[in-house]
């Protein structure tokens, strides 16, 4: 009988979160990691086919996160999708972004690989995550040097919480009544980085500055942290369109698809405030 939810990326922000999401909910997930520990989690690596049939077992949905690095995505998930196809896994789930169109680069080609060839599918296209900051490249730039860096400008965006997006994908991928199709994701307001820089001014109690770089200074600063050069472009690029106005815009699609309404950036720094107060914590008591 095909009764378990397989997660890839199951250990990651969103994909944790789901997993969680759906054993609260009396789903049977399984969690896709390469270093399995745990009896719901099994061990899968997109290019390593060995693993691939042990994570198809009993499996009648899957959340798709793509291979971390991959500029070109479909290339490396393909195998994968198509073995999981004629295994009879029955819906597809897909993270992808808000500025990935169907047919586009990255994620959008295998956004239109699902729509010609999964049996059931949905597509999630979240804007930027609130946990860029809290666990992501930002945190550490806020609370080691109390610095956001971006190449945004004055773009505005509706950053959303992965926890939300965590919540419209158990939605996708239990709900029936979902039909195929994609939905761009956001929180409830539209932020610039430097509006971001003064909420997290006025929760830490120190001074946060937002620094304007020039895409190719985010690309150089990318690289630095270990991603490949083609990578980095990528990143750099989107942090333009932002600055364009490409992510300035509001849908009502969380609530729509949960029925709840999505958390604001405000109460999610007031949440985890503590994140970024652990050096000052440490300079204060060496």
């Amino acid at each position: 009988m095909r009764n378990k939810i397989l997660v890839t990326g199951g250990t990651g922000k969103t994909g944790s979160r789901l997993a969680h999401q759906l054993r609260a909910s009396s789903h049977s997930p399984l969690v896709a990691t390469r270093n399995p520990h745990e009896t719901d989690q099994v061990r899968f690596d997109w290019a390593d086919t060995a693993t691939y049939e042990a994570a198809l077992d009993e499996v009648k949905a899957i959340y798709l996160v793509a291979p971390a690095n991959v500029p070109e995505p479909l290339a490396a998930m393909q195998p994968f999708i198509d073995r999981a196809i004629a295994s009879g896994v029955e819906r597809f789930v897909l993270l992808s972004a808000s500025s990935l169109e169907e047919g586009g680069p990255m994620m959008g080609a295998v956004h239109r690989y699902l729509h010609d060839h999964a049996p059931g599918w949905f597509v999630l296209r979240p804007t930027w995550f609130m946990q860029n900051f809290s666990e992501q490249q930002h945190l550490p730039t806020i609370r080691d040097e109390h610095a956001i860096y971006s190449a945004t400008g004055d773009g505005r965006v509706p950053f959303i919480d992965a926890d939300d997006i965590a919540a419209v994908a158990a939605a996708a991928l239990t709900d029936p009544a979902i039909p195929n199709g994609d939905a761009i994701l956001t929180g409830p307001k539209s932020l610039s980085y430097d509006e971001v820089a003064e909420i997290l001014t006025d929760a830490l109690g120190i001074t946060i500055t937002h620094h304007k770089l020039s895409e190719q200074e985010l690309v150089e600063r990318i690289q630095s942290s270990g991603l490949s050069k083609t990578y980095a472009e990528l990143l750099a690029a989107m942090d333009t369109a932002i600055a364009a106005g490409g992510e300035d815009r509001l849908t009502g699609s969380v609530y729509e698809l949960t029925g709840n309404a999505p958390q604001d950036l405000t109460s999610f720094v007031a949440r985890n405030v503590e994140l970024w107060k652990v050096r000052q914590k440490m300079e204060r008591q060496s």
